[in-house]
């Protein structure tokens, strides 16, 4: 169970550095994403067919697995969509909320009561993310778009909690899930240049290094700790200890872009909720052993 928390942490804490790195590459969100997991699938291709042939899954199987992945894409998208309309920090910020979010889909999804405490820590975040909203109205578009980015985050985190009980491989999976993503990525994505066009389609040479570090540490690696972890700890506990992202993250943009001379106390006020909820999940977990 130790081992499966300690895989957990570092996946987010490898998540943490998207949002740095989504800034410094010039593409915009759809192409980001795009070039983003085609570099993941070509790795996890290679990587598989280096120790011998691909195991072929079952069709519904295949379907769900690309399902999935076509959220994964849109919430990466939104994410970086987020970032542009505001910042690495306030995006990082609004994936709190997924404490909330899944408190109230698991239960429907995988058919289990409503926990009133999960759902009291979830508030306890949208309460900071609401404090920062509405005291700092320059945010509200990136604000709604990375609330969509946290919703489609928590369906594809409960889904694959019922998918990684089968018989697969964390890698299986992420190729799979992936190469659904950019399939259904690359038929959207005509009409999304069309409504939002850029005069960067290609990466640049530095792009391209931003973009491998990003598939090979904050993808791959990151999702096959995180899909080994799932196979222990529950999606809320997943999702709560994400909320670990922000920080991790805004530390770096605070560094890297100094976005803290941006920010409002009201941001702080609103972050201090969020990191309080994280707190009294990760005591409860220990108290209790509820992963």
């Amino acid at each position: 169970m130790k081992s499966s928390l300690i895989k957990l942490h570092i996946a987010v804490f490898l998540w943490g550095f998207t949002g740095v790195l989504g800034r410094l590459i010039q593409l915009n969100e759809g192409l980001l994403v795009w070039y983003r997991m085609l570099i993941t699938i070509l790795t996890l291709f290679i990587m598989m067919r280096w120790k011998g042939p691909i195991r072929r899954l079952s069709l519904p199987m295949v379907i769900k697995l690309m399902g999935v992945g076509a959220l994964v894409a849109l919430h990466w998208v939104c994410f970086y969509g987020s970032i542009k309309y505001s910042n690495v920090s306030i995006a990082l910020t609004c994936l709190s909320s997924a404490g909330l979010f899944t408190a109230l889909l698991e239960p429907l999804i995988m058919r289990r009561k409503v926990i009133v405490f999960e759902v009291l820590l979830g508030l306890l975040a949208i309460a900071g993310i609401y404090l920062i909203f509405h005291f700092d109205p320059r945010y509200r578009n990136g604000i709604l778009i990375g609330l969509i980015a946290t919703i489609l985050s928590v369906l594809f985190t409960i889904m694959n909690k019922k998918l990684v009980v089968k018989n697969n491989s964390a890698k299986e999976i992420m190729l799979y899930e992936l190469t659904g993503g950019w399939v259904v990525l690359s038929l959207l994505l005509p009409f999304y240049l069309s409504i939002f066009p850029t005069h960067y389609v290609f990466p640049t040479l530095k792009d391209w290094g931003w973009l491998l570090l990003m598939s090979w540490l904050c993808t791959v690696l990151a999702m096959d700790l995180s899909l080994q972890a799932l196979r222990k700890v529950s999606a809320f506990t997943q999702n709560l200890t994400l909320n670990l992202e922000p920080v991790y993250g805004i530390l770096l943009a605070f560094v890297v872009y100094k976005e803290n001379k941006y920010l409002t106390h009201w941001f702080y006020y609103g972050f201090a909720l969020i990191l309080l909820a994280v707190v009294l999940q990760t005591l409860r977990i220990i108290k209790y052993k509820r992963v």
